[in-house]
């Protein structure tokens, strides 16, 4: 890997102590051992308004953290969320940064007159980390996967962020410290090649 590959981690469950935060801590370890800058938002210690009460018909203000978190994104090289599946998708509070976070201007700009738009964040790769307590095969086959095309193609993609790989892990539900111990060493790995 590059040792100047620049990565950032965004860890989307609320739970300070969930299984989440040691994936991303583990994530983090093997980027940092293979030479790349990491830089870590866990989201739960950041302070905003998870809601975009007015959509884009009339601007909100960015709170610090979150002018803080774009300064971050476009610094970055490669994207890695970590979050959980809750409902098929991602927990509110992602979501909710997503919302305020990838704004016209910034992530992406429509065209005047076109249905067409500019991918601002193009050059830019990410990774999807989710963790489920539903089967993988389950969440594939069954629900068709709605969380990870909702991160992948209408979201990322959507901002010009290619390849976005995902790594299930799951299910995490009944698992056991053996089984969890070798999901942080296959996201260290990750981590490591920055990939």
């Amino acid at each position: 890997m590059s040792s100047n590959k620049k990565i950032l981690i965004i860890q989307g469950n609320p739970n300070p102590t969930s299984y989440c935060s040691s994936l991303a801590k583990a994530y983090a370890d093997g980027a940092v051992q293979g030479g790349a800058e990491v830089r870590i938002i866990q989201l739960h210690e950041l302070s905003f308004n998870p809601n975009l009460a007015f959509g884009y018909a009339k601007r909100t203000e960015l709170e610090p953290d979150l002018l803080e978190a774009q300064a971050s994104i476009k610094w970055a090289d490669h994207l890695v969320f970590i979050y959980p599946t809750w409902w098929g998708t991602q927990p509110a509070l992602l979501k909710g940064f997503l919302d305020r976070v990838l704004l016209p201007g910034f992530a992406f700009k429509y065209r005047e007159g076109s249905i067409l738009w500019d991918k601002l964040l193009s050059g830019k790769t990410a990774r999807l980390i989710v963790t489920l307590d539903t089967p993988v095969w389950y969440n594939r086959f069954v629900y068709g996967q709605p969380g990870h095309r909702a991160m992948k193609n209408a979201t990322l993609q959507f901002c010009g962020i290619k390849p976005v790989r995902i790594t299930n892990i799951g299910p995490v539900k009944g698992s056991t410290d053996t089984k969890r111990g070798k999901w942080l060493a296959i996201v260290g790995k990750l981590g490591n090649k920055g990939s």
